[in-house]
């Protein structure tokens, strides 16, 4: 099972030419649900303000030299090792969420791509990683809804109930879900595999489709956000944003959890 290609298998009922033009929608959507989110929120401007009034109200100009260094911390502890989260199990929780959902992706994208059919042969590899990167997704992403949240653990609040901040981590682990469950049940030639196959379309058309209204498109934003507030914090400027992950007293809200995912 965990070395099978559950989309070579769909090839016998559904052309991989399909497959792949629906993969090619999902990044349309998502490039253009980021876009949108941009545009109506103004974010890219706000970003962009911020940042020239903080170079023109900086006591001290960072140089060349400190903007890669400071690239390179935000890239090393802001974005892959979650620095933001000061509550450990929130972090361990998005990281195996995010490392998951990245090996999930990628190994999706090549076996769609390069072995959708029997005549490949698919490297043991690749299913593995894909039942691995959904395995992660879901042990992190239900973690954090039923133990984790702010609103959950400390305020008593049902882990049922529901807001539009919530629609992103809700569509992802029903795709996930949906999708290991239908790849179980197509490997293992047992019913319902159909029915289950469809529903993961759905959803996963639901997670992609609706970038605009969910945090998704937040992951494009918060490296951006780290990496400003690090040249504030350089140049001797208060940014409007919390402080670097590394630096969380300098403006104390860092260390307030958020209230969502």
């Amino acid at each position: 099972m965990f070395t099978s290609n559950p989309f070579a298998e769909l090839a016998a009922s559904i052309p991989p030419a399909v497959m792949q033009t629906y993969v090619v929608i999902m990044v349309v959507l998502v490039a253009a649900g980021t876009l949108f989110d941009i545009v109506h929120k103004g974010s890219a401007r706000y970003f962009f303000d911020n940042w020239r009034k903080s170079k023109s109200k900086g006591a001290q100009q960072v140089g060349v030299g400190e903007l890669a260094s400071l690239a390179v911390k935000t890239g090393l502890v802001d974005v892959l090792a979650s620095g933001e989260f000061c509550n450990a199990r929130r972090r361990v929780a998005h990281l195996l969420t995010m490392y998951g959902f990245v090996l999930y992706v990628i190994s999706t994208v090549v076996m769609v791509f390069g072995y959708a059919t029997p005549a490949a042969p698919t490297p043991d590899i690749l299913p593995a990683l894909w039942w691995i990167g959904g395995l992660m997704i879901l042990l992190g992403g239900y973690w954090f809804w039923f133990f984790i949240r702010v609103d959950v653990a400390a305020e008593g609040s049902s882990p049922f109930r529901l807001m539009r901040a919530d629609l992103f981590i809700l569509s992802l682990l029903a795709s996930v879900t949906l999708g290991l469950i239908w790849a179980f049940l197509q490997t293992s030639a047992r019913s319902g595999a159909s029915v289950f196959f469809g529903l993961y379309v759905i959803a996963t058309t639901l997670l992609f489709a609706s970038v605009p209204w969910s945090k998704f498109a937040h992951m494009f934003f918060k490296p951006a956000a780290a990496f400003e507030k690090r040249v504030s914090y350089a140049n001797g400027t208060r940014s409007n944003l919390p402080g670097p992950a590394d630096k969380p007293e300098q403006f104390g809200s860092a260390r307030t959890a958020p209230r969502h995912y």
